[in-house]
């Protein structure tokens, strides 16, 4: 009876034999969905031919794979990203060393959009099989098994929406990039934001952390609002600057967490679209809002786990999974409705500096907003609510009630 590794891709006279064995082994995960301790054989031969996991033609095998994906609208950190949460961390790993030597092969540094290139150090140091193979330290068939799956789960992810152009369509060399016309990022400001809820993040007082987070949010809502008028004053189309920004959802619980990012991208003037399968959402908006919006959601995500952590220490029942999902969902919710008031009320007091010109102005950024999301996603479709654990959201609700939200606020149920 023969292997199911020995089906798939035919092998040639000129094949090398341990390509041939690798390619095999992923044709047949493919196409029978095997279990990963299947592979147990085919890995333990591999590891005898190849102990150090270091084979060029398989390294070459996997850059085609990942040059494949960036045709389909795969930016380097989705890679990754969905790497990690489908097979393991560790093959992740091997996903961003095998995206290091394919961004040193198309020159990405030096030719891709800056929002491309703005990811190639988040993916390390470590570049093809043999500098990931150095940072594991795993036997070598452990090692080929992600090889293994690694090589079967590219070529099967759908294709995404081209946010940003492929190195098939990248120039010679980068432009310089000018500024943005529909809401310039004033890098003084995204840093001073930065610094705040980073001494947020770090300190042991609640108080302090809630009053560094709203100096943050006030600073970057007012510079929305006042880039959003400027821009409008030099009658620009704001269409042309709304971009389109994907960020990425870890398990366990990344639904709830979308339900998080949606409150927060709703209130700043942002629409998202989620990948549910893929962990993955697209947020839509222009530039300073999206940039006010990631930054508000790792600081809320970041209260919410604090949060959920002090409710979680109590009973067994607090400690359940439906709780803490009941739990997040709550948070979210409420968080949403907190950031909505915030907005009316900064919209009020920008109104007061900027008169007339600020209703029409916003209106006009929404309709861009809508506009490219249309675009981009021409078949969307809502889907319906779920049902949570009662004694997880009333929790999650009142963490909601102190969470810190912008300016000279404070919690709720004081």
């Amino acid at each position: 009876m023969r292997t199911p590794w020995r089906t798939g891709r035919a092998r040639r006279p000129d094949d090398d034999p341990v390509l041939a064995l690798v390619l095999a082994a992923a044709d047949a995960v493919r196409e029978a969905d095997l279990p990963a301790e299947a592979l147990d054989p085919v890995t333990a031969e591999l590891a005898r031919r190849v102990p150090g996991v270091d084979s060029p033609d398989v390294q070459d095998a996997l850059v085609r794979a990942v040059s494949d994906l960036h045709d389909r609208g795969w930016q380097p950190a989705d890679v990754v990203h969905v790497t990690g949460r489908r097979v393991n961390r560790r093959a992740g790993r091997l996903a961003a060393a095998v995206l290091v030597t394919d961004a040193a092969t198309t020159r990405a540094a030096d030719r891709a959009p800056l929002a491309w290139a703005d990811q190639l150090p988040g993916l390390g140091t470590a570049s093809g099989l043999s500098g990931w193979r150095a940072t594991t330290e795993v036997d070598a068939a452990t090692a080929w098994r992600d090889v293994v799956r690694v090589l079967a789960l590219l070529p099967t992810l759908p294709r995404l929406e081209q946010l940003l152009p492929g190195p098939s369509a990248w120039p010679e060399h980068r432009a310089a990039r000018g500024p943005a016309r529909g809401g310039p990022v004033d890098q003084k400001v995204l840093g001073r934001v930065r610094g705040l809820l980073a001494k947020a993040e770090r300190t042991e007082f609640p108080e302090e952390a809630d009053a560094l987070t709203a100096k943050a949010q006030q600073l970057m809502s007012r510079h929305a609002i006042d880039a959003a008028v400027l821009a409008d004053r030099g009658t620009v189309d704001l269409g042309a600057d709304v971009l389109a920004r994907r960020l990425h959802l870890d398990d366990p619980y990344a639904e709830p967490k979308a339900h998080l990012l949606q409150a927060v991208a709703t209130a700043n003037g942002c629409r998202v679209v989620l990948l549910t399968e893929l962990g993955i959402a697209t947020v839509v908006g222009l530039p300073t809002d999206l940039e006010l919006v990631e930054l508000l959601f790792t600081s809320l995500l970041l209260q919410a786990t604090r949060a959920l952590a002090a409710a979680t220490s109590g009973g067994a029942g607090a400690r359940t999974a439906v709780f803490r999902r009941g739990f997040l969902y709550s948070y979210a919710t409420r968080v949403g409705e907190r950031l909505v008031q915030a907005r009316e009320q900064a919209t009020a007091e920008a109104a007061g500096a900027h008169g007339s010109a600020l209703v029409p102005v916003l209106a006009r950024r929404d309709e861009a907003v809508a506009a490219t999301v249309q675009e981009l996603f021409p078949r969307l479709r809502t889907r319906p609510g779920r049902t949570v654990d009662a004694a997880g959201w009333h929790a999650g609700r009142r963490a909601a009630e102190d969470a810190d939200l912008g300016p000279g606020r404070t919690p709720l149920h004081r």
